[in-house]
């Protein structure tokens, strides 16, 4: 298949999800045209202005620096509907009218280019009906493309066919909203809400009919359905606040109009009547976050909840029971039965709502879905649950669960009368479960269906599996050269040494500097080069202080600057070793983290990577190499702008990030911040980071890669510690900063700008680290920098002193 060259797109609606979706484009470096209507007063593109404006103050932010927001093309429907024929995919996401979309695909028709491929981001409508509208040309071009909000962030993107989509369509929308935008696809049969709403709100429905059933309060129903049961932390009602109860309300009436007697049947239909205190909510304009009150409301610093009873807000703070949040960390199985037989009303209530969401999704699966496997997925990556209904219920044992569902929908507790389908009991699915290592269970096939084998999944080599699955694990893979109690250094093909932190965390403790070590010897007998890279989402976060805790309490600081001292040898060997060291960033990459990736050869990032030197929050200043960065990179970018007697203005923001802990929240702004380069290359999905990593390990080892030259470079100089240190004192006068804020920072311009000599004057790498070394381990002895360790140890906090 040739592959579908996205130049451009067009993306018609500047409203809340149009507009963060030509964010989340721009981020993922896709021209994009935003269109709306043409204002009735000023300039024409004036509605698009205000939509781009709005997108660098929303929080969570939708672009990765707000700077790109000039990046987005403004364009009206009256002047520039010609521009569209520019574009390569046409994704239209105005508000949730059928006639407004009608109307608008008649008026854009004409533009659109003969080859663009058209997709509606409708929530809910039907893609058939939205398709009639369209020229016969198109109709084979145009399917549905829902993207979950916020764009940015939610993995899952539903895409929709009609009868007259070409399957060639789907395949290349698949492959570029995957590769190129990061996301998850499922696909969803045209049915109302597709799959994930479908099967979420229903569930969010349930929960709240269960809540008032058994008398529980919105506070406590979000404590018990969040983090608890592996959902989202925000819960079931704070979840709608954030969502908007109109736009809850919204997709529930999709449900009420098309599902029930006399239209697609649905046994369930009595679940998605509005709930009157919803339906009040919404009448008094109470409509969640966005303005300011819903089933919550925020006063000064208290949160208060809704009291249906008192038609007033009350303080929050209701909390799951200590018995049943007990059960709660219980294996599947266990956990399960403790819930269904205790009498507990909070433990029944969970019960309540697993049955009834196993039982909503059996009674559903083959109406709107090809199989089990687009139903968990849906829901992992589209309502962020850890787990899908089927992996759960197949966990805790798929005959018995089945069995006590049955047993309650026998004796009239369920929320509908309707029968498990046959498949639940009989074939192969009692004895194999839903998901296997042949595929996931189908019922419209009666057979289990196989993960999609499109080419662009060949990029994703530990792909995100189901559990029961049986999909390998990438730390049980490959062959295995090297492993310790805190590190794994293997192969997958025989070409590319990968070395992955097993520890907590992946914190960088002696045993992980040992492996890293390893692993470069390896790396150097034979192999193309070496990737950092862990299958979770973090890199590392950081030094283990904790392990070192019991060399300090024997020896002190003396006994640790030894350990200071392999772990800057080893940043240094990795940026000198004679094959290219990959660092694959995911996640989280903290202090030592960070001071691991820029010493690598190359850094191969995914797009949702945090990436600083936070080591002042622990009142200390970095101490693996990430201060002699700082400053050989200012000296680098000084040399290339011929200022090489001004380094100051090139390392300011360099000690500025690090003085303040500033940690870069996209990838894009970690580049910003210097840890990342230009020459690095930010991956937009997170299962095709090690692909990459590998594929540019080998891409440079073939280009004949060799290491940097090892020479001196100027640095600053006293002047510029003084000028620095002029600019802190201000800073702890004006009372912005603590005294020891003050020292730390000191300390940080005194490393960066190599001490106590001339501007100018040269020095290496080993030198700075010294001088990096002396400085941190000084402060382990400062008590005030101890308070800040034991603080962020035992509570996970920094403490300002």
């Amino acid at each position: 298949m040739n592959r579908f060259n996205v130049r451009k797109v067009a993306v018609l609606g500047a409203g809340v999800m149009g507009a963060q979706i030509a964010a989340h484009l721009v981020n993922c470096k896709v021209p994009v045209i935003l269109f709306d209507l043409p204002a009735k007063e000023g300039p024409k593109n004036g509605i698009v202005t205000k939509a781009v404006e709005n997108l660098k103050k929303l929080k969570p932010a939708p672009l990765g620096v707000a700077e790109d927001a000039l990046q987005i093309e403004q364009a009206n429907y009256e002047e520039h509907l010609a521009k569209l024929g520019e574009c390569d995919l046409v994704i239209e996401a105005i508000a949730e009218r059928m006639d407004w979309k009608l109307d608008l695909y008649k008026r854009i028709a004409p533009a659109v280019a003969p080859h663009a491929l058209v997709a509606s981001n409708t929530s809910g409508l039907s893609i058939t009906k939205l398709a009639e509208a369209l020229p016969a040309g198109i109709q084979p071009r145009f399917c549905g493309i829902h993207f979950f909000n916020p764009p940015r962030y939610m993995a899952l993107v539903e895409l929709i066919a009609t009868p007259a989509t070409k399957p060639e369509v789907l395949d290349e929308l698949e492959a570029f909203v995957t590769t190129a935008l990061g996301k998850g696809v499922v696909r969803a049969k045209d049915t109302p809400n597709f799959v994930a709403n479908r099967v979420g709100i229903a569930g969010m429905m349930a929960t709240m009919a269960e809540a008032q059933k058994f008398g529980l309060t919105f506070d406590v129903v979000d404590d018990l359905t969040g983090k608890k049961m592996g959902r989202a932390s925000s819960g079931t009602f704070r979840t709608a606040d954030v969502v908007g109860l109109d736009t809850m309300a919204h997709v529930v009436k999709t449900m009420q109009d098309n599902l029930g007697p006399g239209k697609t049947e649905d046994p369930f239909h009595a679940l998605y009547a509005t709930p009157p205190v919803l339906a009040q909510l919404i009448e008094k304009g109470a409509l969640g976050q966005k303005a300011g009150a819903g089933f919550y409301k925020k006063v000064g610093k208290d949160i208060l909840r809704l009291d249906p009873a008192k038609a007033d807000y009350v303080p929050a703070g209701g909390k799951a029971e200590p018995i049943v949040e007990r059960m709660l960390k219980k294996p599947a199985a266990e956990r399960l039965k403790l819930l269904r037989e205790s009498t507990n009303p909070q433990a029944q209530f969970v019960w309540a709502i697993l049955r009834d969401g196993f039982h909503y999704a059996a009674v559903h699966l083959e109406s709107i879905a090809d199989s089990a496997r687009d139903v968990d997925l849906a829901m992992r990556w589209g309502f962020g649950t850890k787990q899908g209904p089927f992996e759960l219920w197949q966990e805790a044992g798929w005959k018995q669960v089945a069995q006590w569902v049955k047993e309650d929908i026998d004796a009239g507790k369920a929320l509908s009368n309707a029968s498990l389908p046959a498949w639940v009991f009989e074939g192969p699915v009692p004895d194999k479960g839903v998901h296997t290592s042949e595929g996931s269970w189908s019922p419209a096939k009666k057979a289990y269906v196989p993960r999609s084998t499109l080419p662009v999944y060949q990029r994703q080599l530990f792909p995100e599996a189901m559990a029961g699955s049986n999909a390998p694990d990438p730390l049980k893979s490959g062959t295995e050269l090297f492993r310790n109690e805190e590190i794994r250094v293997w192969t997958l093909d025989g070409e590319v040494v990968i070395a992955s932190i097993t520890a907590k965390l992946h914190l960088i403790s002696p045993a992980v500097t040992e492996g890293l070590l390893k692993a470069v010897e390896i790396a150097e007998q034979g192999y193309a080069g070496m990737v950092i890279w862990s299958p979770d989402d973090v890199f590392s976060a950081g030094a283990n202080l904790e392990s070192l805790m019991p060399v300090f309490m024997k020896l002190g600081a003396k006994g640790i600057k030894p350990e200071e001292k392999k772990l800057q040898d080893l940043m240094l060997r990795m940026r000198y070793a004679q094959v290219p060291v990959v660092a694959a960033v995911r996640g989280l990459a903290l202090g030592g983290g960070c001071e691991l990736a820029v010493h690598c050869a190359r850094r191969v990032a995914h797009m949702e990577s945090y990436v600083g030197l936070v080591e002042v929050g622990v009142g200390l200043i970095p101490g693996g190499g990430g201060l002699t960065y700082i400053a050989r990179r200012a000296a680098e970018m000084a040399n290339a702008g011929n200022a090489s007697a001004d380094i100051q203005k090139f390392l300011i923001d360099g000690f500025t990030s690090a003085a303040m802990a500033k940690v870069g929240t996209s990838a894009i702004e970690s580049r910003k911040l210097g840890y990342l380069l230009w020459s690095d290359v930010i991956v937009p999905h997170k299962d095709e980071l090690l692909f990459v990593a590998m594929a540019q390990a080998k891409a440079m080892a073939a280009s004949g890669y060799r290491p940097p030259a090892k020479v001196p470079f100027p640095v600053a100089g006293r002047n510029a510690i003084a000028t620095i240190q002029g600019q802190l004192a201000n800073m702890r006068d004006g009372g912005f900063i603590s005294a020891h804020d003050f020292h730390i920072s000191t300390l940080i311009a005194e490393v960066v700008c190599g001490g106590d000599v001339d501007a100018g004057s040269l020095v290496t790498e080993e030198y700075l680290m010294a001088m990096e070394r002396e400085r941190f381990c000084a402060l382990l002895d400062h008590p005030k920098s101890q308070e800040r360790i034991m603080g962020m140890l035992q509570t996970g906090k920094p403490v300002r002193n």
